[in-house]
């Protein structure tokens, strides 16, 4: 295979050591670094459970089947990634070893028992006599009792056991109904892991046996559930369908067994057994199985030790945004731009809560991927409904690890009279798309569209970074609503002259573009192509951008995640450069640029230019007409291009470096853009009659933008 493509499963393994590096970066605030940590194990165990689940269903269907880019076997693909996997949890103990060292500098430790003295250690004996012991169901396998099922992700105490007859195991569950967390009396911030504490006092748990070896162990279940299958009974109702599949999930085959201490061979041989598990899929961790308890942690410290955290960055006022005046004639006038995280979501939110009210609005049409936990969004369709209005919600029930959550809004907002759908069957609708339809008292129709790259949540939108266009723009208003009516019919967008809407209007628009840029070098005019996206591993755009390349396009990429294009390769992708931002939030923003000069085609979309969102997705992206939003994107893309803080640049080998600073100005373009943000609140601030102008807070009065110096 070609040298310019990398592995998908690889590249994924690449951005999240590029996660790791962050919580080793000692110019990061060190309980953000114990962050980013948590995030490296999250993210990884996410990983095993769909993409390596996913590789071991594939073996099952045909074990000689290739990755089309690299032409590993899943087998191939596999062994490196527990190759892989083994050498990135060595440096996250190292990592996570050297964070809780500095930390103890600032009174937060985690102990053990040989770091405590006799009245902690009698403190800690009475806690599990009294509160812990009374709520764990230990276990002995024998021939009267069988192997427990063990759960997704939930920690266990196993211990190698020895009665006078016999050699047994014997399982602990470590999590119930108690705090995982256990703070030390007269220490503010010493603390212990429950799961530490039941395995020291196993032999308290089994006092007539002798403990011959014990460890914790945690195991990893594939989820990667089928649902193509089941959406092949057509008279089963799609939500009652996913309610029993996500039961099945909890019931899937392990792919990955952590082990906190050494157990005999004899035990782990039993476990693999047992667990259908192969030696190569244990891992062996010196430091917690699982660091989801740094997130109540986080709570704890973040009022107690605030300089260890990040300075405050609240999402401001957007200065497009005139807060005395209604959102709809606003606009009416000219599109407006909302920058999440560093603006606010509020904006949004009174369009719909405007909406929800005029009583010009006929309908309400949006589709919904995931949504926060108690939604404002959700508050305002029901309102909506309620009101009268026509409203029209697509919720993706598929939206993978959400569907729980949105099997549930979906019944709530059919119970307040909304029109519930579901979209297409085998394919997601992941686009970000509301359509408000008005009509006014001359009868005319008026459409208000929004579109963005990021989900209607508002939790995340202080968390992601996206973008979010709402526009009167009565062309893209036409063009939305004939995706709307397709979704309702079960069928799908063949043609648009406007939007384009995947599966069938994207990827086939992107390479005509392409294709665009290319006649453009030919004709020896300046050929550009600007994309920020989250992955890229669609092989047919991958071809046409290394086409593109050879023929002397000059194309900038910025990818945070999977990229199986490989930069800077002679002859094939030397005039493409890639970075990758891994910083305070999580780039999620998606831009598409084709051209250059006035003439150049500006999109933003919720589509990455991977196979599942080109053409297995209804993804939307929007072009950009109004000209102060072009100018406003591209000076995004051209901050963001600019970073040479956060930003790794790709190598030839598929390596990534941080840029050196040497001659050159230290650019951190999430920094740029909260110190942007404050400037332009600023000045909102100046703008209102000081009688209702809200007082600045004083965090935002003198904005300190951490730029990190390079070494």
């Amino acid at each position: 295979m070609e040298q310019y493509y990398d592995n998908r499963e690889l590249s994924w393994l690449k951005f999240n050591e590029r996660v790791l590096e962050e919580a080793g970066d000692k110019t990061v605030p060190l309980c953000e670094r114990l962050m980013f940590a948590a995030i490296f194990q999250s993210n990884l165990d996410e990983f095993f459970m769909v993409r390596v689940g996913s590789l071991y269903d594939r073996i099952l269907v045909d074990d000689h089947a290739k990755d089309n880019k690299t032409n590993m076997t899943c087998k191939e693909q596999l062994d490196a990634i527990f190759k892989r996997t083994a050498e990135l949890f060595t440096v996250r103990d190292e990592t996570y070893r050297g964070i809780m060292a500095e930390l103890e500098k600032h009174g937060v430790e985690q102990v053990n028992f040989k770091q405590l003295d006799q009245q902690e250690e009698g403190y800690l004996k009475v806690y599990f006599t009294s509160e812990i012991q009374p709520l764990i169901s230990p276990q002995i396998i024998d021939k009267k009792h069988p192997f427990p099922f063990l759960k997704n992700k939930e920690i266990y105490a196993v211990a190698h056991i020895e009665s006078k007859s016999s050699v047994k195991l014997a399982f602990v569950p470590a999590s119930g109904a108690f705090s995982r967390i256990i703070f030390l009396p007269g220490s503010k911030n010493r603390f212990m892991l429950v799961e530490d504490l039941i395995l020291h006092y196993m032999p308290l748990i089994f006092e007539n046996y002798k403990i011959l070896d014990k460890s914790l162990m945690r195991i990893t279940r594939n989820a990667d559930i089928d649902m193509e299958e089941a959406l092949y009974d057509h008279d089963v109702d799609l939500r009652d369908m996913m309610s029993e599949l996500l039961k099945k999930r909890k019931k899937l085959s392990p792919v990955r067994m952590e082990l906190s201490r050494k157990l005999g061979a004899d035990a782990v041989a039993y476990l693999c057994e047992k667990l259908e598990l192969k030696q190569e899929q244990i891992f062996r961790l010196k430091t917690p199985l699982d660091l989801s308890f740094v997130y109540p942690l986080r709570s704890r410290l973040e009022e107690r030790l605030p300089l260890l955290f990040y300075g405050r960055a609240d999402p401001q006022r957007s200065i497009e945004v005139i807060r005395e005046e209604r959102m709809i004639p606003q606009i009416a006038k000219r599109d407006i731009l909302l920058s999440y995280p560093f603006e606010s979501i509020k904006p949004f939110l009174r369009l719909l809560v405007e909406a929800a009210h005029d009583p010009a609005v006929v309908s309400i049409k949006i589709t919904l991927y995931r949504v926060a936990s108690d939604s404002k969004v959700v508050d305002a369709l029901i309102t909506a409904a309620e009101n009268g209005k026509d409203v029209l919600v697509l919720v993706e029930l598929r939206a993978r690890f959400d569907e729980e959550n949105n099997i549930g809004w979906s019944q709530r907002l059919e119970r307040a009279g909304c029109n519930v759908i579901y979209g297409p069957e085998s394919i997601k609708v992941h686009s970000k798309l509301l359509l408000i339809t008005r009509k006014t008292g001359s009868g005319k129709i008026q459409y208000i569209t929004q579109i963005g790259t990021g989900n209607y949540n508002e939790k995340t939108s202080t968390l992601y970074t996206d973008l979010s266009l709402m526009t009167a723009n009565q062309d893209i208003g036409a063009e939305a609503s004939m995706v709307f009516n397709a979704l309702a019919t079960n069928t799908l967008v063949e043609h648009t002259a406007h939007l384009l809407a995947a599966p069938l209007c994207l990827q086939n628009r992107i390479i005509e573009m392409i294709d665009a840029e290319i006649a453009a070098a030919e004709r020896g005019e300046e050929a550009y192509i600007g994309l920020k996206l989250n992955s890229i591993t669609d092989k047919d755009l991958i071809d046409k951008l290394v086409e593109a390349s050879q023929k002397g396009v000059k194309i900038r990429m910025v990818i945070r995640g999977i990229c199986c294009l490989i930069a800077g390769v002679e002859g094939a992708t030397e005039n493409i450069e890639i970075t990758s931002i891994v910083g305070r939030y999580l780039e999620h923003s998606r831009i598409y640029i084709f051209g250059a000069g006035e003439n150049r085609k500006i999109y933003i979309s919720s589509a990455d230019f991977m196979t599942r969102n080109t053409i297995r997705r209804v993804e939307i992206a929007v072009p950009i007409y109004d000209p102060h939003v072009r100018e406003r994107i591209m000076h995004i893309f051209d901050v963001i291009t600019s970073d040479n803080v956060k930003a790794r640049k790709m190598l030839p080998d598929g390596s990534y470096s941080h840029f050196g600073s040497e001659g050159s100005e230290p650019v951190d373009s999430q920094a740029a853009f909260i110190r942007e943000a404050y400037e332009n609140d600023a000045k909102v601030a100046a703008r209102i009659p000081e009688k209702t102008r809200p007082p600045m807070p004083h965090h935002a009065q003198k904005v300190k933008v951490r730029i990190r110096k390079k070494q």
